[in-house]
């Protein structure tokens, strides 16, 4: 009965609806069992910053969903789930040498903690494939289902609003600015993410849509790019009071 309250605020907002069962005899269903583990292990062990806290994993998890359902791809929904929890379960700073490493000491740490728990061990490998190949920075090619839904959940996140907010969370954390006042889009310098936040718009962000491994993520993250490009749009009509003239 304890694992009901954090099971109930789950279904509220909609992170495991889609596929939240209950046993006839009254016990939580197995899915239920390890999302609340998953949620519970993942909440004290993910990174307290902004970018990548449960609330991430989280919508990883639905989004992984989502595009699971959309384009009918079959997938273990528990190596899914685990995945979409524990991918940034390590995570180091982007100026960090140990960047590249994250998703595999992600993976490594997770099949840790969960096997502690019961984790079926014949499926260890695909979680531990499905976290080390989402990441960005690794370069590892995601060759399973669940590999590559995570990947396209996780660089969705990085778009849109909630990307949006992300991006300039991180910017923050490496201590960048916003944006070059002299020459924001880069148009008479060399795009430089580490200085400046809004580079990182056209060095990743707005490249995402066609990275995207299945067709619903790519559908999404076409819509979310949009958000991003008009932002950029709003901030030069703003940073040239272009507002202002219309208003008078």
């Amino acid at each position: 009965m304890a694992q009901r309250k954090p099971l109930r605020r789950l279904i509220q907002n909609g992170t495991a609806r889609p596929i939240m069962t209950e046993a006839r005899d009254g016990r939580l269903g197995e899915m239920e069992k390890w999302i609340s583990i998953c949620d519970a292990i993942a909440g004290e062990q993910s990174p307290s910053d902004a970018s990548h806290d449960i609330s991430h994993c989280r919508r990883v998890w639905r989004l992984s969903q989502a595009i699971m359902a959309r384009d009918a791809i079959e997938a273990d929904l528990l190596v899914l789930m685990a995945a979409a929890y524990f991918h940034d379960i390590r995570n180091y700073p982007k100026n960090s040498s140990l960047r590249e490493l994250a998703s595999t000491h992600s993976a490594d740490r997770a099949v840790e903690l969960l096997s502690c728990h019961g984790f079926p061990p014949e499926k260890t490998a695909k979680l531990h494939h499905a976290i080390a190949a989402h990441s960005f920075s690794a370069g590892i090619p995601p060759t399973s289902n669940e590999a590559r839904i995570v990947q396209d959940a996780d660089r969705i996140e990085a778009l849109g609003a909630i990307g949006l907010a992300r991006a300039f969370a991180v910017g923050s954390t490496l201590g960048a600015n916003l944006f070059d006042p002299d020459d924001p889009l880069a148009e008479s310098r060399s795009l430089n993410d580490r200085r400046f936040t809004l580079d990182h718009f056209q060095t990743k962000l707005f490249h995402l849509p066609d990275k995207m491994n299945t067709r619903a993520g790519r559908e999404i993250a076409e819509r979310r790019v949009l958000v991003l490009r008009d932002f950029v749009s709003n901030l030069m009509n703003e940073l040239h009071l272009a507002d202002v003239d219309s208003a008078a």
